[in-house]
């Protein structure tokens, strides 16, 4: 790689969060978190200073990181934000979009001949969308969006979501197949910025992440 993060502090989220239900269950997503300890493993290999926010996944601590474990997306939201200021902000984490509105304190049993139950759910805080416009906004800020669609759907998902979310780019990898995507060592992504957009991979995710971080720290050198 010929570019250099020696000197910036990267700030990365990865993995899922989990959003509990009762002191048994939990809502989660099958992120492996593989992406974002991969993008903070190439930031430490390029120089940085880097912090990663993990959500609940069991992976080693790429070398010359410093992590910090949490669970929830409210875990997630406050750790991230206190992690500022920092000059690149990666939000490589599946952050769950909703969460129960109460955490029941018991286990919650079967009712004889009840066949339904209701879980009511709240939005969780936008981490990205936060991050980019918080007072220490960091010189470069990167999202993330798993979609299944098509090649025109995600583009169009992923443009919305750069201009709504106020972002430098957006990563957008297509889940659900074969592969890449959750669960899966190798990935593809399609990056987006106001000006263009330019394919990586596919890939195995530790090469992915090199590429990847070597063009934006071009981007921002």
């Amino acid at each position: 790689m010929s570019a250099s993060l020696a000197g910036r502090r990267v700030l990365v989220s990865a993995g899922p969060t989990y959003e509990d239900i009762d002191p048994v269950r939990f809502l989660g997503n099958r992120s492996s978190g593989r992406m974002g300890f991969a993008l903070a493993a190439a930031a430490a290999s390029l120089g940085a200073e880097t912090v990663l926010v993990a959500g609940p996944v069991r992976l080693e601590t790429p070398p010359g990181v410093r992590r910090i474990d949490v669970r929830s997306a409210a875990d997630m939201h406050e750790t991230v934000l206190s992690g500022l200021p920092a000059d690149l902000y990666i939000g490589a984490a599946a952050v769950a979009d909703w969460t129960p509105r109460g955490v029941a304190s018991h286990k919650l049993k079967k009712e004889p001949g009840v066949d339904t139950f209701t879980l009511v759910l709240v939005r969780t805080a936008d981490i990205l969308a936060d991050v980019a416009a918080h007072p220490s906004r960091p010189r470069c800020v990167v999202g993330f969006a798993a979609e299944t669609g098509e090649d025109a759907d995600i583009a169009r998902y992923a443009r919305g979501k750069l201009e709504r979310k106020r972002v430098d780019f957006i990563c957008a990898n297509r889940v659900g197949v074969a592969g890449s995507g959750f669960e899966a060592e190798d990935n593809a992504l399609q990056v987006f910025w106001k000006e263009g957009e330019r394919r990586f991979g596919p890939a195995p995710k530790m090469r992915l992440a090199r590429d990847l971080l070597d063009f934006i720290a071009e981007r921002i050198a």
